[in-house]
């Protein structure tokens, strides 16, 4: 069964005049290392864009984004104007076989934002794939998954079908917008899929060494 594997990165919208200020937190504080800065991922639109900048931990990305508000307010700034500065957009998720993924969740009533991309997001190259909101509520205010798979052993994106054009922001900040202009409200799910008697499975990982390791220190501290 294929399934997520570990944040990939995360994706924080933030107020105007604001992305060079948490950049430097997220850097200078934080520790990661900017990766690449767009700034203006549309600009020969009219209406409005977006700010990016991709800040790498290794293990994990961060990317900020900023409204650019011309004859339309940013689809980023409406997002803030309702969740605040600094406020997480959309968490995306590494997968094994991001098709083998999709095909999963559709098969139990998971709705995506068209199809999938392949594209270099500041992190390197990927398949990715959004989900839409987690809440009936317009495409612009609603955070949202993404889900992704990146190349594995070898040659980088020797595993990946290179054939998109490799636009960072410009693609997703599109996917959102058609669907604010279409007035789309539907949600990543509705859980008909559920089932009416569903129950979790418990799994415990690591409990007794946990345990251990808790009473030995109890015991340092008893005697201390």
């Amino acid at each position: 069964m294929s399934k997520v594997n570990r944040v990939d990165h995360i994706t924080y919208a933030v107020a105007t005049g604001m992305i060079e200020k948490w950049g430097w937190y997220h850097t200078e504080i934080e520790g990661g290392t900017v990766s690449k800065i767009v700034a203006d991922v549309r600009p020969d639109d009219p209406d409005s864009s977006m700010k990016l900048w991709c800040i790498d931990f290794e293990s994990f990305g961060v990317v900020l984004v900023e409204g650019i508000d011309r004859l339309k307010k940013s689809q980023v700034t409406e997002f803030v104007d309702l969740h605040g500065d600094h406020s997480v957009q959309h968490i995306a998720f590494d997968t094994d076989s991001l098709e083998n993924f999709v095909t999963r969740a559709m098969s139990r009533g998971v709705n995506f934002r068209g199809r999938q991309l392949v594209n270099d997001d500041g992190f390197g190259k990927l398949k990715q794939l959004f989900g839409k909101g987690y809440a009936p509520l317009k495409a612009s205010q609603m955070s949202f998954p993404e889900y992704v798979e990146r190349p594995r052993g070898g040659e980088e994106g020797t595993d990946l079908n290179t054939d998109v054009p490799q636009n960072t922001g410009k693609n997703f900040y599109q996917r959102i917008e058609d669907a604010r202009n279409r007035g789309d409200v539907s949600s990543l799910t509705d859980f008909a899929a559920m089932p009416a008697d569903w129950q979790p499975t418990m799994v415990q990982r690591g409990s007794r060494n946990l345990q251990e390791a808790t009473a030995a220190g109890e015991t340092t501290l008893a005697t201390a």
